[in-house]
């Protein structure tokens, strides 16, 4: 019974060992393919920009692996410089959606019930209204382009992280430690910074690289519709709206291979947020 026992108990752990190794793999192996699109735009530098019209509409070759566009521009160049475009608006756009959460989580439960409210109040009208007619409202009215994008969908995409560490905090309120700092004097905004904000970071991460995928698409969407970046940027929205006046003349590769790199970029920050959650919170590593 014993030996049994014993079995089971190596089989598990073996299980979890497997399991963790395949996650951080997967995370590795996501983060290095971000790497490879940051390091190909700048090896690239400014191939693919400059037309060639004797290479126009060119199916894929070990010459061009992606093809060309209508242009003569080399798909597989322009693929990797839309990407690269796509992870700094979406880096830049998730950032200041995770610092929005984060500052109205600790607003609203360190600055009394009429906050919480207000904060509540915020979130439940922000997820009730159409997501993408939102970003729509707000691209258009702040003029289109990067800046309008960057805005629209950071300002659109902190409602669910908000929630997330709210809750956190809300568990942290009973916890000794925050009532011997309260007992002991120390206002709620010493203990927001000195006390919830070390234990929101791991959580606040996780939430950063999630958010990623959802600014990565929501910026392409944008741009595909002709409320994003400008015609003139390298981006997969473009790529893809210019590609919709040749598939049905069989140029299918100028929808294909930036759609599929778009995916897979997003699959990547997928991986690393999932690895980064295992690594990050003790219950998730012990599963």
């Amino acid at each position: 019974m014993t030996d049994a026992v014993e079995t089971t108990s190596r089989a598990s752990s073996r299980l979890r060992l497997n399991k963790r190794m395949l996650t951080i793999s997967a995370t590795g192996i996501g983060a290095a393919g971000i790497a490879c699109v940051v390091a190909g735009a700048i090896v690239f530098g400014d191939f693919g920009i400059a037309t060639d019209f004797s290479e126009r509409l060119a199916p894929p070759s070990w010459a061009h692996w992606f093809g060309t566009d209508q242009f003569g521009h080399d798909m597989f160049a322009r693929t990797v410089h839309g990407l690269n475009v796509s992870l700094w608006v979406g880096l830049i756009a998730a950032t200041l959606s995770a610092f929005i959460a984060l500052g109205l989580s600790i607003f609203a439960t360190t600055c009394g019930r009429w906050a919480d409210r207000v904060v509540s109040f915020l979130v439940d009208a922000t997820m009730g209204l159409p997501h993408l007619v939102l970003l729509i409202l707000i691209s258009f009215a702040l003029g289109g382009g990067t800046h309008a994008v960057i805005v629209a969908v950071a300002v659109t995409h902190w409602p669910r992280l908000t929630r997330v560490l709210r809750a956190d905090i809300l568990q942290l309120r009973n916890a000794d430690f925050i009532i011997v700092s309260r007992q002991l004097g120390k206002s709620w905004w010493y203990v927001g910074r000195h006390h919830f904000l070390p234990h929101l970071m791991p959580q606040m991460l996780v939430g950063l690289v999630l958010l990623f995928p959802h600014a990565i698409l929501h910026e392409a969407g944008l741009t595909f519709i002709g409320f994003g970046l400008e015609p003139t940027k390298p981006a997969i929205g473009v790529l893809l709206a210019d590609s919709m006046r040749y598939l049905t003349a069989g140029k299918w590769w100028l929808g294909l291979y930036p759609g599929v790199s778009l995916l897979v970029l997003v699959l990547c920050f997928d991986a690393i947020g999932n690895g980064l959650r295992l690594l990050l919170d003790p219950r998730q590593a012990q599963l």
